[in-house]
């Protein structure tokens, strides 16, 4: 999954694409190298942003889809929001995918909008809002608390009749380095929920502190890491650096299809 920041404040790349040849340029690049599903965010949930209205997302949500549909015919789109009112418009324009941070928290008719549109849904694991999510998150288990956070909020899909659904941990999402780390080791734990999982590490912060470097020079901390997750179980890597994401999956799957091979001579 290739990230696509349409905002001018998110943590590594607000501001670069707020056009419509640089929002081009970026999606025909992520999807030469490998992009199976292309992310478009029109908020910032970096720590300490605010949130913009609905109405404020979809005047750049709207046109970005309707641009990359005529661009790319086969273009799979996620909508990064949790207003409701943004997921039903973009999915009419031609936008394929929710990916709700909140997990339905902050607009509780999320949910019931999924259900009436019949799209695939991502429910992510975050402690508070982005404004104050880094303000001392505590958990006593984390694993087991995320755990049973995403065991509730399926249960409560399910019974609403949806059933594709992906689960995002929320890594830097009301959570220290350590918790991310322990979340991050512990990723196959996940995998009892029979949900795929998608994984979203690229250059945060969780990387920056550990190798004391910035956003822009935490691209080797986040090939380490999405090769943990991949190791550990993540079916989805959101990523800034689509290549190198590639590359991992590619050797990942080497490596995994000669241990399979192994295992039955």
């Amino acid at each position: 999954m290739g990230i696509l920041n349409i905002t001018d404040d998110s943590f590594y790349d607000g501001g670069k694409y707020m056009n419509k040849k640089h929002i081009l340029k970026q999606t025909k690049k992520m999807l030469e190298e490998g992009a199976k599903i292309i992310d478009i965010g029109a908020q910032s949930s970096r720590p300490g942003s605010h949130q913009i209205s609905s109405k404020e997302e979809l005047k750049k949500i709207i046109p970005t889809i309707k641009l990359l549909k005529k661009e790319f015919q086969d273009i799979l789109i996620s909508i990064d929001t949790f207003w409701a009112e943004t997921a039903r418009n973009s999915i009419l324009e031609g936008a394929n995918i929710i990916n709700d941070i909140s997990a339905g928290e902050i607009d509780n008719t999320m949910f019931e909008t999924i259900a009436e549109l019949k799209v695939p849904y991502i429910l992510m694991h975050m402690q508070g809002t982005p404004d104050n999510m880094q303000k001392n998150p505590s958990y006593e288990d984390i694993t087991k608390e995320v755990f049973n956070f995403f065991k509730q909020k399926i249960k409560l899909l399910h019974q609403k009749g949806i059933s594709d659904i992906i689960i995002d941990p929320g890594f830097g999402f009301g959570k220290t380095i350590n918790h991310n780390y322990e979340l991050l080791n512990n990723l196959e734990q996940f995998q009892k929920l029979d949900c795929p999982i998608l994984v979203g590490i690229s250059r945060k912060s969780m990387i920056q502190e550990v190798l004391s470097v910035s956003a822009k020079e935490a691209l080797n901390g986040t090939t380490i890491t999405n090769t943990l997750a991949l190791n550990n179980g993540a079916n989805i890597l959101r990523v800034h650096d689509v290549k190198e994401a590639v590359e991992c999956i590619k050797i990942y799957k080497k490596v995994k299809t000669l241990t399979i091979k192994q295992e039955f001579k």
